[in-house]
């Protein structure tokens, strides 16, 4: 066969995605230059590797063993990429650095000041829900990710570095804005902006109020925190939020946050990834960064945050 990596890449991505559309998006190619790599490909082979049923297409037996085969070879050059940049160090190399969506409030500040010490190191960022970056762990696309509580069933390395509090946000002119030791009883009739599905955060919320006989009458979904801090400015209803995500909306007195029982729901945020990964140098020290560093970036919270905005932000964080 007279087949080229770019073809085996190719294949490799269509054969995971079992769709010509994700891998061209995945890959930042047209659809048209992978269905070309992909028809280059079989003539190589002399068989076909997909068939197509309908709207979905499937691996023939020839695509399932070449899949598998091709992920061996893609494994065996992401080794010998990271041992090339292992062989750099910090002075130079890549780095992939995935965060959950929350966590990117805080993130970007962090990698400047990475970035600041390590300004050879070559950063591909990327931010996404928690299915994003379980995908992509799961693919070994990236080095590094942080993101909340990561599921027991994958292979990971996972450790928690800050605590991640959940608050209940509620419009400046709220009610039972300043009110003191709301009960969970009391917010039965309130409409909640919750994130979608699957999401870490709604997992943790849902459980939460589980645990404590407390139905929520009412809810709206909403698919980023963004959108919920808008929805809650606006008076749509309470928003349940990480207290690291409002910092600039406490500080212009948008929001407030509600000063209910056993509030706030504590978590954590955690360094992940795959068990057993070769770390480079660039990605050991970015870890190691995140955790001596990571507090300097995020809002204190002091349990004081729902009488005063501006007490809630105190100094912000340092640069």
């Amino acid at each position: 066969m007279n087949i080229t990596l770019r073809q085996l890449k190719v294949f490799e991505r269509v054969a995971r995605r079992l769709s010509f559309t994700r891998a061209a998006e995945e890959l930042y190619l047209t659809q048209p230059a992978v269905s070309m790599q992909i028809k280059q490909f079989e003539e190589s082979v002399g068989l076909p590797l997909f068939e197509r049923l309908g709207k979905k297409i499937f691996l023939t037996r020839a695509g399932e063993e070449l899949y598998r085969l091709s992920r061996q070879v893609s494994q065996q050059l992401e080794e010998a990429e990271q041992l090339i940049e292992e062989l750099k160090g910090t002075d130079g190399g890549r780095l992939v650095v995935a965060v959950a969506s929350t966590v990117h409030y805080f993130a970007i500040r962090l990698l400047a000041d990475f970035c600041k010490s390590y300004p050879k190191v070559r950063v591909n960022f990327k931010v996404t829900n928690r299915k994003g970056l379980l995908r992509m762990l799961e693919d070994n696309e990236v080095d590094t990710v942080l993101m909340g509580q990561p599921p027991e069933e994958l292979d990971l390395f996972a450790e928690a570095f800050m605590e991640n509090p959940l608050v209940l946000i509620a419009p400046a002119d709220h009610p039972r804005a300043g009110q003191k030791s709301i009960r969970l009883e009391d917010l039965q009739n309130e409409t909640f902006l919750m994130r979608e599905q699957g999401s870490g955060t709604r997992n943790s919320v849902e459980r939460f109020f589980a645990e404590r006989g407390v139905r929520i009458l009412a809810s709206m979904e909403m698919n980023t925190n963004g959108a919920i801090k808008q929805g809650v400015e606006v008076g749509l209803g309470l928003g349940l939020v990480s207290i690291h995500t409002v910092e600039r909306e406490l500080a212009d007195g948008r929001v407030v946050v509600l000063d209910v029982e056993s509030f706030p729901i504590v978590r954590q945020w955690y360094i992940v990834h795959r068990a057993g990964k070769r770390l480079t140098a660039a990605a050991t020290a970015f870890e190691d960064f995140v955790r001596s560093e990571a507090q300097r970036f995020v809002l204190p919270f002091d349990g004081s945050l729902g009488s005063s905005p501006a007490e809630a932000v105190g100094s912000g964080p340092s640069s």
